[in-house]
Order: C-alpha cells, then sequence, then structure tokens
C-alpha cells in the first residue's frame, strides 16, 4: 500500500475544512497511511467579481484541482459535489461520496427572524446563485436579489456591514465552519430546491489509480451515491450548466427513490416544480422522466 497520499484542495476555510474531514476518515481506517495536503487557489478563489450566474465554463471552482491529479502531482481532490460539472473529466472517476449532511439552502440575516414575511418591502437579499435567486422572486416577488460573491466569512461580513438585508447560503458551509448560530430559516428542501449534490463531498481520483481507488472506495456511503448520482443525472437531462437556474433533491425511503426538481429561465417567468417516486433500481429512468416533466411545465 501506498505509504503517502496527496490530496488537492481549493485555499479556502470551508474547502481545507471539508478535506479534514475526508482526511479524518481516511486516518481512521488507514493510520499508518502519511497524508499530505496540497492548496491549490482556483480561479473561482481568484475571480470574486464575476457573478457566477454569468459564466459559460464549468469547473470554475473545480479544474484546476482535476489538472493536478492529471499531472500526477496529487492522488485525490476533495470537492463539494455541487461544484463538479455532470460531466467527469476522461480520465478521473469520484472514487468516493462520503454521508450527506445538510443538503438544505438557509436565509441569514442581520438580526435572527422566523419568517421571510419578517424582512422588509423590497428587501435586499444577496445569493451568488440564480437558482436560489429564482426561488426567493416565487416566494415573495418583491424581494431584491443581488449578487453576491467570495467565501462564506466574507459574506457574513458583508451582511453585517449593512450592504444586505439578508444572504442566501448552503446550510453545509455554515454548518462545517460552525456557524450555524447565524441561521435565521432553513428551507425545505423539498420546496426551495438546492443544488444536485449540495452537502455531499465527493472524492475524485485518476481511473488508472487502482490502489488509490481502493482505499477511497471504503469512505463512500451507499445512499449518498445513490442521491447524488440521481439528482446529478436529472441536472445532465436537462442540458443546463452549473450555475442554471435548475435545482434537484433527492432522498431514500426503504427501497424507493422520491426526486423533487425546479427549472425555469432566468427572469423566473416560466418556472416549474415537479416531484417523482418510485423503486431505487430505476433511479436513473426516474431521473430522466422528472427531467421530461420540469422541460414541458416551464415551455
Amino acid at each position: 500500500m501506498k505509504k503517502t497520499l496527496t490530496i488537492a484542495t481549493r485555499t479556502g476555510s470551508l474547502a481545507v475544512v471539508q478535506t479534514q474531514i475526508v482526511v479524518a476518515a481516511i486516518q481512521k481506517l488507514f493510520p499508518a497511511l502519511d497524508i499530505r495536503i496540497k492548496k491549490i487557489a482556483s480561479e473561482g478563489d481568484k475571480d470574486r467579481r464575476t457573478t457566477l450566474w454569468e459564466l459559460k465554463e464549468t469547473g470554475f471552482f473545480t479544474s484546476i484541482l482535476e489538472d493536478a491529479l492529471l499531472a500526477k502531482e496529487a492522488d485525490i481532490a476533495v470537492h463539494s459535489f455541487k461544484d463538479l460539472p455532470t460531466s467527469i473529466r476522461e480520465g478521473l472517476t469520484i472514487g468516493a461520496v462520503l454521508e450527506r449532511k445538510f443538503p438544505e439552502d438557509c436565509l441569514v440575516c442581520a438580526s435572527l427572524i422566523k419568517s421571510l414575511d419578517e424582512l422588509p418591502k423590497e428587501a435586499i437579499v444577496g445569493t451568488s446563485s440564480l437558482r436560489r435567486a429564482v426561488q426567493l422572486k416565487q416566494l415573495r416577488g418583491d424581494l431584491k436579489c443581488v449578487p453576491i460573491r467570495g467565501n462564506v466569512p466574507t459574506r457574513l461580513k458583508k451582511l453585517e456591514q449593512g450592504d444586505f438585508n439578508a444572504i442566501v447560503l448552503a446550510r453545509a458551509g455554515l454548518e462545517r465552519l460552525g456557524l450555524a448560530d447565524k441561521i435565521s430559516i432553513i428551507f425545505d428542501p423539498t420546496q426551495f430546491i438546492p443544488s444536485p449534490a449540495q452537502g455531499a463531498l465527493a472524492v475524485e481520483v485518476r481511473a488508472d489509480d487502482a490502489e488509490t481507488k481502493e482505499i477511497v472506495s471504503k469512505l463512500d456511503d451507499k445512499d449518498a451515491h445513490i442521491i447524488t448520482t440521481a439528482e446529478r443525472l436529472v441536472f445532465s437531462a436537462l442540458g443546463c450548466g452549473c450555475h442554471a437556474p435548475a435545482g434537484v433533491f433527492a432522498q431514500i425511503n426503504g427501497s424507493n427513490i422520491t426526486i423533487s426538481g425546479c427549472f425555469s429561465d432566468p427572469d423566473g417567468q416560466n418556472f416549474s416544480h415537479a416531484t417523482i417516486s418510485g423503486p431505487i433500481a430505476q433511479s436513473a429512468k426516474l431521473a430522466q422522466t422528472l427531467a421530461d416533466k420540469l422541460r414541458q411545465k416551464s415551455s
């Protein structure tokens, strides 16, 4: 077995914390393995001005880590699974999806509130996601959704400075950074649909690296792998980019899987929401059917 494993990660505080989660999981199973963390700044970390929904390319936060893998400068890369394009680069594969926690979106306000109704009229809400902006407008049409960039602490600072009345963030990031006390509202993920695979950590490896694949496979959570795969299949079938106004959320109940999704044009005028359930064994077919339903409803 390898004596040293090099893990590529982005430089932000959340990325490092998430990588440490993976490191701890590996060390628990392979205590003799020496693990080194290689921090790499992605384009998304360098460019904090471009509005995410204006981006045309995919892999804004992940491609440089994949470059390190392919160049054999790292053995694995740790990603927020929601950031990975649905089409995995040639020569790479997802070796494991860790147990999924906190898939929801949440609202953070300058002072804690219990309902969106408590926000003032025409409140300014910061979000980096067109998907979130469209869904917020469905809940309260008067809200003014304004782009916000930066890591979680940077966004919280902008909120505290009074730039926004509220901001929308992924719950997982706040929980992992020990900032859950900042959350006002946790949205129901079957109604306010998150990004595909939101809350899940993906471990990517080279497809031809059998030894690393074997190590990483021990981290894989079967249910998390099934539901995130189904969500990403819906997104792929919709044919939209990772910053499009679309969301998918799946959950397993016994031998069945339920998948909820939303899809819209950028201005939210043709918004659709649909849910489908069936046997886990038919999850790929269910994903395609849901994508078809969402397209039909929004046309």
